[in-house]
């Protein structure tokens, strides 16, 4: 799948859960927020599309556990985040 695919569909997503995406520039990566009644994930626009995605991921991650479509969970299940809303545990005993 594309990456711009991707992303309108993350962002499709995010939307559908009350959130509104904001693409802002500054010295930041992103993440979201609550501005007075408004739930916002703010996205640095200059990053690459890989960056979007992921931020978007990330958020959707660690919202409470819906009924995604298949394709967006997949999105969110290739960087490494949990359906549960969590980071997966690093095993750091193993790895030395």
């Amino acid at each position: 799948m594309r990456k711009e695919k991707k992303l309108k569909l993350l962002e499709g997503a995010i939307s559908d859960r009350g959130y509104r995406v904001r693409y802002e520039k500054g010295s930041f990566i992103g993440g979201d927020c609550r501005l007075r009644d408004h739930n916002i994930v703010v996205i640095n626009k200059f990053l690459p599309l890989e960056g979007k995605i992921y931020t978007i991921a990330k958020v959707l991650s660690r919202l409470e556990p819906g009924e995604l479509p298949a394709e967006v969970q997949q999105i969110i299940d290739e960087f490494g985040f949990s359906s549960i809303g969590q980071l997966p545990l690093i095993d750091t005993e193993s790895q030395r």
